[in-house]
C-alpha cells in the first residue's frame, strides 16, 4: 500500500481511503500530495479487491489549493518525487484527475477548504458529499489566474452554465448548501461526519457486482457528449456482456434465494 509524507492510504474493507495529509496548510497541494494521489488511483484500478475508493482531507479540510513552493519541492523530503515528475511529465494532471479516471467509483469526503484547486479535484470525483461548513470556489479569477485543472470544460456539464460562469468570474466563496443547491455536491452532513456518510455510500456500492459498476461509470462518463442515439449505441455494446457474468448470476440466484450475493468479479 503506498503513501507519502503529504498522502496518507489505508484500507476500511473493500474501499480504498485516499486522505490529503498535510493539514498545517489547510492540505494545499505539494508534489509529495500528487505523487501519492496518482499512486493511489493507479492502486485502486489494479486491485480486484478495491470496489470504491474516498478521497478526503486531515485537520478539517479538504484541500486549499496550489502551494507553488511545495509543487517546487520547497520544505518538503524529495524521496525521488522530482525525479517521477520528470519521468511523467502528466503525472500532476493524472493525480488531479484531469487527465486521469478510476475505473472505481470516487467519493469526496469534503470539510472546511475545498477551494481553488480543492474545487478542481473535486470535479473529477464521482459522488460528494461535504460537511455543512465546508466552502467552495474557484479563486483564481482574483488572483488574477486561469483555473487550468479542468474547470472551464467541467464544471458547466456538471452544473447549470450560469452558475458555472459565476463560479468561474466572480472567484467569490461558496457554502455547502449553496454548493448542493447547484448541484456541485449531493449532500451536506453536520460537520465532522462527510468521511462517515462516504464509507456509508462507499459499502453500498461495495456491496453491488463490481463488474457492472465500473461498466456504468465508464458508460455515463463515455456517452455524456453523445447524441442520444450514440449513447444508446454506446450503452448496449458496454452494457450486454455484463449479463453474460459470473457476477450477474449470482445477482440472480442471491435474489432467488432471498440472500445477500457474493460476487467476484468473473
Amino acid at each position: 500500500m503506498g503513501g507519502t509524507e503529504h498522502l496518507t492510504v489505508r484500507r476500511e474493507g473493500a474501499t480504498l481511503v485516499l486522505t490529503l495529509d498535510r493539514p498545517e496548510a489547510k492540505n494545499a497541494l505539494s508534489l509529495p500530495m500528487l505523487v501519492g494521489l496518482y499512486d493511489g488511483w493507479v492502486e485502486a484500478d489494479e486491485d480486484d479487491e478495491v470496489r470504491s475508493i474516498v478521497l478526503t482531507g486531515a485537520g478539517g479540510s479538504f484541500c486549499a489549493g496550489m502551494d507553488l513552493k511545495a509543487l517546487a519541492g520547497k520544505g518538503t523530503r524529495d524521496d525521488g518525487h522530482r525525479d517521477r515528475l520528470k519521468a511523467d511529465p502528466d503525472l500532476h494532471w493524472k493525480a488531479l484527475l484531469r487527465h486521469h479516471r478510476p475505473r472505481k467509483p470516487v467519493i469526496a469526503a469534503v470539510e472546511g477548504h475545498c477551494v481553488a484547486g480543492g474545487t478542481e479535484i473535486l470535479q473529477g470525483t464521482d459522488i460528494r458529499v461535504a460537511g455543512e461548513s465546508a466552502t467552495f470556489g474557484l479563486y483564481e479569477v482574483r488572483r488574477g489566474l486561469f483555473p487550468i485543472g479542468g474547470s472551464t470544460v467541467r464544471l458547466q456539464r456538471q452544473i447549470p452554465r450560469t452558475h458555472a460562469l459565476e463560479m468561474l468570474l466572480t472567484g467569490r466563496p461558496y457554502t455547502a448548501r449553496e454548493a448542493a443547491g447547484i448541484g456541485l455536491i449531493g449532500h451536506v452532513v453536520p460537520d465532522g461526519t462527510a468521511l462517515d456518510k462516504a464509507l456509508e455510500i462507499a459499502e453500498q456500492v461495495n456491496a453491488c457486482g463490481p463488474l457492472a459498476v465500473e461498466a456504468i461509470k465508464a458508460s455515463v462518463y463515455e456517452t455524456a457528449e453523445m447524441t442520444e442515439t450514440d449513447g444508446l449505441a454506446s450503452e448496449l455494446k458496454r452494457g450486454w456482456p455484463i449479463f453474460d457474468t459470473a457476477d450477474a448470476r449470482e445477482g440472480a440466484r442471491a435474489f432467488a434465494e432471498k440472500r445477500p450475493p457474493v460476487y467476484k468479479r468473473a
